[in-house]
């Protein structure tokens, strides 16, 4: 586009759209709506260059951006009408703040003589969505003149992504968007990349040398390639034990001899003990939420028992929750660079303690049999036949337990990202997040796995990936139903509370076979654990996507109990 075009009149719609693509956005998730119907033809003017994928529930359409944010490090972008498809997407925008993900949601808004009236779906946003620590953006704006949306839009990329990544929304007037515009796009925008002092990096030093069983934490959004790799040399030089955080497997190589396991829920006993016992714990990216730190009991708030360093990309984050002794702020690009600058001993005090806690992640691998259908196996089947760059989602619930504890995640320096999972806890997403995937990356397979109640939250999603091509790649898009009749992890939690008390939690399911080729999916239904392997190899060849409908009984819970021992446990202690 010349300097001539680019100042030319338009529809502030196509201008809108033109500033996306200057940032480099080429999808856009959303579902159409009267509110941006200028906007709409603004894809269709510029349809070489961007395309707007129409989803089938809003909610979808904001898991799909914020799979798109979690892929690409830069703001996945989520179009929708005002008021019910802006409330309906707001799923996906809390989903991205507490993931730490940068998104933009676009929302249409009444004209703007009609504001302050309750017209017909009007919503007061900054309201609605009111940014704060705890609320659902990091900035929420609405654009009042056409000739500021690209100054709007630059902005709204530089909060997205500046220090602790989040979600931004912006409204925009009906009548902004057909309204005429001269303004010229602005550049694309890169986010500001922070550096940790150097007095604070020699402290740290000074910390590691005085310990005697350190464990690290990695995780949070922002990594790079090089920045995953130099913290695996860190690890590497000082022999340390790393545990990822609650749904950031993926930041550290799960098959390097450093890696310690998932400190999440459900995590592996011995791993919460080793936390526990821990005399220094650097926390590198991750919040030390609720999930991380098993309730804030693993590391005590406000003050830890354990030496605590925590390093954040925000500024905000640090202190907000943990008194600790040593505070870095660092962007996760350049977290690992600056830690790898730490020269190394050449012996360290802890490596049987690093050597104890492989051996213990190992140990959580081998699974105890279960008949007739073997979650475990499931997972170790997928990882062995998946291709090495295949992406995993999923959604909330006790069955994502056995992707956690049995599933080796690469880690992102190999082939990027390859967990899509909400820290949020978010039922639905990762239906959504593999169709995303899968529009994304066509040559990479995105493999779902999905419990029964929260498949059904967004599994109309089936249409969006027949109407927009997936499977026409190299990659494969497969999802997998585990299907136990029950909202899983209510029930679990009824079972320890309120034993033998079930209300609400029974769920009654169509067949999911027959639900996904009505869609025009493949499909196959499973089991027992020896079907599974000829079924997901099926899934893996050329056609259509494939769902299997994995049938469960009830009493499988967990990746560690059943409903029975749950129930008996909790009767014993009332006893």
């Amino acid at each position: 586009m010349s300097a001539s075009d680019a100042a030319a009149a338009r529809p502030g719609g196509h201008l809108l759209v033109e500033a996306l693509i200057a940032q480099g956005v080429d999808t856009v998730f959303g579902v159409p709506g009267e509110s941006f119907l200028a906007a709409l033809d603004g894809f269709h003017q510029h349809r070489d260059a961007i395309r707007f994928i129409a989803c089938r529930h809003e909610g979808g359409a904001s898991f799909m951006a914020e799979a798109q944010g979690k892929l690409t490090g830069r703001p996945g972008v989520c179009f929708v009408t005002r008021g019910p498809g802006a409330t309906n997407a707001a799923i996906g925008v809390h989903t991205a703040f507490q993931d730490s993900t940068p998104l933009l949601l676009l929302v249409g808004q009444v004209a703007r003589e009609q504001r302050d009236r309750e017209a017909f779906q009007e919503l007061d946003y900054r309201q609605v969505f009111g940014p704060g620590t705890l609320g659902l953006a990091k900035w929420v704006a609405e654009v009042d003149d056409a000739e500021r949306l690209p100054e709007y839009l630059a902005r709204a990329f530089h909060v997205a992504m500046q220090g602790r990544p989040g979600p931004v929304v912006l409204a925009l007037p009906e009548d902004v968007l057909s309204g005429p515009a001269s303004a010229p796009v602005l550049p694309r925008v890169e986010p500001v990349q922070a550096w940790p002092a150097p007095g604070a990096l020699r402290e740290l030093r000074t910390l590691l040398l005085q310990a005697q069983r350190p464990f690290v934490i990695a995780g949070g959004s922002g990594w790079t390639a090089e920045s995953a790799q130099a913290l695996q040399r860190f690890a590497e030089n000082w022999n340390l034990p790393v545990g990822c955080g609650f749904r950031f497997q993926d930041c550290f190589d799960n098959r390097h001899p450093n890696y310690a396991g998932d400190v999440g829920i459900a995590l592996n006993p011995r791993l919460a003990q080793r936390v526990r016992e821990a005399d220094l714990l650097i926390a590198v990216g991750v919040r030390l939420g609720e999930m991380t730190t098993g309730g804030y009991t693993l590391i005590e708030a406000p003050r830890p028992r354990q030496k605590l360093v925590h390093l954040h990309a925000g500024a905000e984050e640090l202190g907000r929750v943990y008194a600790a002794d040593l505070l870095l702020q660092c962007s996760l690009a350049a977290a690992g660079k600056a830690l790898e600058t730490l020269s190394a001993p050449p012996e360290v005090a802890w490596g049987e303690w690093t050597a104890a806690a492989r051996a213990d992640y190992e140990a959580n691998r081998v699974p105890p049999p279960v008949a007739p259908l073997d979650m475990a196996q499931v997972v170790l089947s997928i990882e062995r036949l998946a291709p090495a760059d295949s992406l995993y989602t999923n959604g909330a619930g006790n069955y994502s337990g056995w992707l956690h504890r049995y599933l080796r995640y690469r880690g992102l320096q190999h082939h990027g990202r390859t967990q899509l999972a909400p820290t949020a806890g978010a039922m639905g997403y990762g239906l959504p997040a593999a169709v995303a995937a899968s529009l994304l990356y066509p040559e990479r397979s995105a493999i779902n796995l999905a419990g029964d109640g929260d498949f059904l939250m967004t599994g109309q999603e089936l249409a969006t990936a027949m109407a927009y091509g997936a499977n026409r790649g190299a990659g494969r898009l497969v999802s997998i139903v585990v299907d136990n009749g029950t909202y899983g992890t209510i029930r679990m939690h009824q079972e320890r509370h309120y034993p033998g008390r079930v209300s609400g939690s029974d769920l009654f399911n169509p067949d999911f076979a027959a639900l996904a080729r009505s869609y025009g999916w493949r499909a196959a239904r499973v089991e027992r654990t020896e079907d599974f392997e000829p079924a997901f190899v099926e899934a893996l060849s050329e056609g259509a996507p494939m769902l299997l409908h994995l049938k469960l009984d009830t009493e499988v819970s967990t990746s560690r109990s059943t409903l029975t021992q749950i129930r008996e446990a909790a009767l014993k202690g009332k006893g």
